[in-house]
């Protein structure tokens, strides 16, 4: 990989928390938000998507499709059906089971086109991306963020233990100290330009996906008129993880256990604290015209403050023509 490429593949471990947002049949009521006017339904499917570098990618009931604005300002657009596990079978319908699979699923899927993405957006060569450095990546990536937003809590949390002599208060302020460092990871690296740019792609594809849950026209200047923000957002999904896992962790004695064990049981209760915040997720979709439910949900729209920007017109476009793909994708397929 060309140096150009090297440095945007090099971004990907830090935008892994963008890749839940393809979730879609999880989503909660739409929010239609057009100058200052609110409304909640249900759209007939929940169309969603990812932000890539220099591009969106948009899933289907069927089909992905990537979008990517090349080096000489073209959009390369391409698209793929499926893996099994996202696009049904039986074992979707058997809760925390599902989670599991999805997740697991969108996380091989959203890997793969941040890479492919990185390499067009700099050399506008398609790569062949092969199963060793994609599972190395993606390994890569597991393990920055369980050692940031799971290990480094535990381990600032063994002096308030001492300190303390109380179980429940270290493993809340463990938690506190989760939530803490995930969004001051959020501010630091929504310095870099790079990474700039992919958030304000993150805002097309929420405007772009919008537009649609609200009947506009799919183009760029009706598209522009609805908010970054979106119900269905990846960093929601992120927040609800890291809530869930301070009620989880919470219960656990820290007591005598070595530290080696508690760092274990932080890692291998990942899978289950995922599984259950994508249950509750569901709950939400099903439960979003509830006032109690929209409070719950709402730091979560406040925290995609950090995770989008406004995109330009261009940017739009390339949103717009992903969306676009996969719609005529299930049209063809009935």
């Amino acid at each position: 990989m060309r140096p150009a490429a090297g440095r945007l593949a090099r971004l990907v471990p830090h935008l892994a928390f963008l890749i839940p947002e393809q979730l879609i049949a999880a989503g909660p009521f739409v929010i239609q938000a057009v100058a200052g006017t609110r409304k909640y339904r249900m759209p007939d499917f929940f169309y969603g998507g990812q932000a890539l570098i220099e591009g969106v990618m948009m899933r289907g009931k069927s089909t992905a499709a990537m979008s990517v604005r090349m080096p000489d300002g073209e959009i390369r657009i391409s698209s793929e059906p499926l893996p099994r596990a996202l696009s049904g079978g039986r074992w979707l319908r058997v809760p925390l089971v599902r989670g599991v699979l999805v997740l697991y699923e969108t996380l091989i899927l959203g890997t793969r086109m941040l890479m492919r993405s990185a390499a067009l957006a700099a050399e506008g060569e398609e790569v062949e991306i092969g199963r060793g450095t994609l599972a190395i990546t993606m390994i890569a990536s597991l393990g920055f963020a369980i050692a940031l937003f799971f290990v480094l809590p535990l381990l600032l949390s063994e002096a308030a233990e001492e300190a303390a002599g109380s179980d429940l208060v270290a493993n809340l302020l463990e938690g506190l100290f989760r939530l803490v460092i995930f969004v001051v990871y959020l501010a630091l690296i929504g310095l870099m330009s790079d990474v700039r740019r992919v958030f304000a792609y993150h805002g097309a594809e929420h405007k772009a996906i919008s537009a649609y849950e609200a009947d506009a026209a799919l183009e760029p200047a009706s598209v522009d008129r609805f908010s970054t923000a979106h119900t269905r957002c990846g960093t929601t999904f992120v927040l609800i993880v890291v809530v869930v896992s301070i009620l989880f962790f919470s219960v656990i004695p820290r007591a005598n256990v070595p530290l080696p064990l508690l760092m274990l049981s932080r890692v291998a209760l990942v899978p289950v604290v995922a599984a259950v915040a994508y249950e509750l997720v569901r709950f939400g979709a099903r439960h979003y015209g509830n006032r109690l439910v929209r409070a719950i949900y709402a730091p979560g729209l406040w925290l995609q403050s950090m995770t989008t920007r406004p995109p330009d017109h261009g940017m739009l476009e390339v949103s717009i023509s992903a969306l676009k793909r996969v719609m005529d994708e299930d049209r063809a397929r009935g």
